[in-house]
């Protein structure tokens, strides 16, 4: 079944015969210009929602006197609401546009971190972690699936890269942001300052949940600011590159297609180590040395900012070579190397460098990985199968902090927690060569 917002090529209209790369260039310059950064933007209020409970840790477990298992086991329930909705998610936004879609998981979500203020007890602490996931399923899916609408194979590596930097700027802005206010509202109308980070980074959501309702167009051919000319570039690419792809005809065809399951399970491995990041990345500053929460922020964004470089130059080499593997594959294994080698580090500038290279590594990892299920997929099946492999994968954000915050209170240290995580990624680098090549690289 087609939606009706999917790109279609537009007759009548006359593509330019005379520097036809120069206008392809310029042209798809234009569509990231205008989606990309606002993309990344609503993105970054999304990661801060879900990742913001790191920082709340450092006050919220002895205000509330939870355990690291208590915490763990909430902060990977989210990824079980998460899982749940997540295909039905998208299915609908294919069906009635991005635009409407976007701005109701948005507004959603900021009224649920909002309400993390009245957490008063493990249930209470589970059941809105367990809500926030239910109401943000599908944003990232959703987006992935709408830049196929716009940019075709080829091109989609860097668009990619750039947007997942919404994932190391919400740690380079959140990190210092959350620290800052932690550390000078603690105490402010009687509220502690974990509140406060609650409160006060659901309002970027709820304004861009708005916002989306007025910016964002729901594909190629409700795009007011592009010429008719334009519009039909862009479609015939996007058409062209369908052309290509895998389309089931059947709900078993779908789910009995095995390349399908291997990509949910190397990105399983990939998200793995980016929440393992994500949720102890605060808690291994600490332990390194740096007791303020101020400090704290400001040394997470460090690797962050490395990050923010790395990604888009892989993006941009993965597409000027045509390779994908390759480019998902090296950054697995050297984030999965800084991991092994960071228990034995005691020092800070050692383990914010050391850090810093996971960052870079586990994060360019997620962005290119998109790469190989979006070269596969069109229309419908692009829709539930970036939603299946995305909420399947997604589960690892449930076991991560689960698991590494059971083998931290175990074992007393965190050492046996970074080593799953390394072992992890090794092993999701290693199922990347069992893609064929020829199907991706293009």
């Amino acid at each position: 079944m087609k939606s009706k917002y999917t790109a279609s090529p537009i007759v009548g209209d006359v593509l330019p015969q005379t520097d036809s790369t120069s206008f392809e260039s310029r042209t798809y310059a234009k569509v990231s210009r205008r989606l990309i950064p606002f993309l990344m933007l609503c993105y970054l209020g999304a990661y801060l929602d879900r990742v913001n409970v790191g920082f709340a840790k450092l006050q919220m477990l002895n205000d509330l006197r939870f355990s690291e298992t208590v915490y763990g086991m909430g902060a990977g329930i989210f990824f079980l609401g998460y899982f749940l909705f997540e295909v039905p998610s998208n299915l609908v936004l294919h069906r009635v546009g991005a635009r409407k879609w976007l701005a109701r998981i948005m507004l959603t979500w900021a009224a649920i971190s909002a309400s993390f203020v009245f957490v008063r007890s493990p249930t209470s602490f589970y059941v809105l972690r367990f809500l926030l996931g239910v109401a943000e399923a599908g944003f990232a899916p959703g987006v992935i699936l709408y830049l196929t609408y716009w940019f075709p194979a080829a091109r989609r590596a860097k668009a990619l890269s750039l947007f997942f930097m919404a994932i190391p700027l919400a740690g380079m802005i959140g990190g210092p942001l959350s620290g800052w206010i932690m550390h000078s509202l603690q105490g402010a109308m009687a509220l502690s300052g974990w509140k406060w980070l609650f409160l006060l980074e659901a309002l970027p959501s709820l304004v861009l949940g708005i916002a989306i309702l007025l910016y964002l167009d729901d594909g190629i051919a409700k795009a007011k600011w592009l010429t008719a000319t334009e519009k039909a570039l862009l479609a015939r690419n996007v058409a062209g590159d369908n052309a290509y792809k895998i389309a089931h005809i059947s709900v078993k065809a779908f789910i009995g297609d095995r390349r399908l399951w291997l990509m949910a399970a190397i990105y399983f491995c990939v998200v793995l180590g980016q929440y393992g990041l994500t949720f102890w990345l605060p808690t291994i500053i600490r332990k390194a040395g740096v007791a303020d929460p101020l400090w704290v922020g400001a040394f997470t964004a460090i690797p962050y900012l490395c990050a923010i470089i790395a990604l888009p130059l892989i993006g941009m080499s993965a597409d000027h070579q045509r390779e994908r593997r390759l480019h998902l594959a090296i950054p697995m294994l050297i984030a999965a190397t800084a991991f092994a080698i960071l228990p034995s580090l005691g020092s800070v500038p050692a383990a914010i460098v050391c850090l810093s290279i996971a960052a870079a590594g586990i994060l360019s990892a997620s962005s290119q990985f998109w790469s190989l299920p979006t070269a596969l997929l069109g229309g419908m099946s692009a829709a539930a199968g970036i939603a299946a492999v995305n909420c399947v994968a997604n589960l690892a954000g449930f076991f991560s902090p689960a698991i590494v915050g059971w083998l931290n209170d175990f074992t007393g240290k965190s050492t046996a927690g970074l080593i799953f995580i390394s072992v992890a990624i090794t092993l999701g680098a290693a199922l990347v060569f069992l893609v064929p090549a020829k199907s991706v690289n293009r």
